[in-house]
């Protein structure tokens, strides 16, 4: 792995770290991070589930020095690999009775708190 990826990935875990703080401190409760619905199913990874109340978030995190540019990183493809991967989620733990669900957006950007967009985009589901 080069040292250039590396140090994306060590900054990812970082940010996802300091989201799963944040949800905390804002009363979610983490159900699941790095979740894969298994290799071969074309769904991607789902950053972070958390729950508060009858409300499940599935959010990806995103890490740039811009918060604009993070939200351009997400892709129609991307959000359709993690639709596939909060299907499968959703498979082995139903929500609750008249639970709901949503695609949620947390961006980190340089000396900022974090941004939790909600409801960032609807699919499927």
């Amino acid at each position: 792995m080069r040292r250039s990826r590396r140090q994306g990935e060590r900054r990812g875990r970082w940010a996802e770290s300091l989201c799963v703080w944040w949800l905390r401190l804002h009363g979610w409760r983490i159900l699941a991070r790095r979740f894969r619905s298994g290799r071969g199913t074309g769904a991607g990874e789902v950053d972070i589930i958390a729950r508060r109340g009858r409300l499940v978030a599935f959010i990806e995190v995103k890490a740039r020095a811009e918060a604009a540019r993070a939200l351009e990183a997400i892709t129609p493809r991307q959000r359709i690999r993690i639709t596939r991967g909060a299907e499968a989620f959703l498979g082995r733990f139903p929500l609750p009775e008249k639970g709901q669900a949503r695609f949620d957006v947390m961006v980190i950007a340089p000396w900022a708190w974090p941004r939790h967009l909600k409801d960032a985009w609807r699919l499927g589901l």
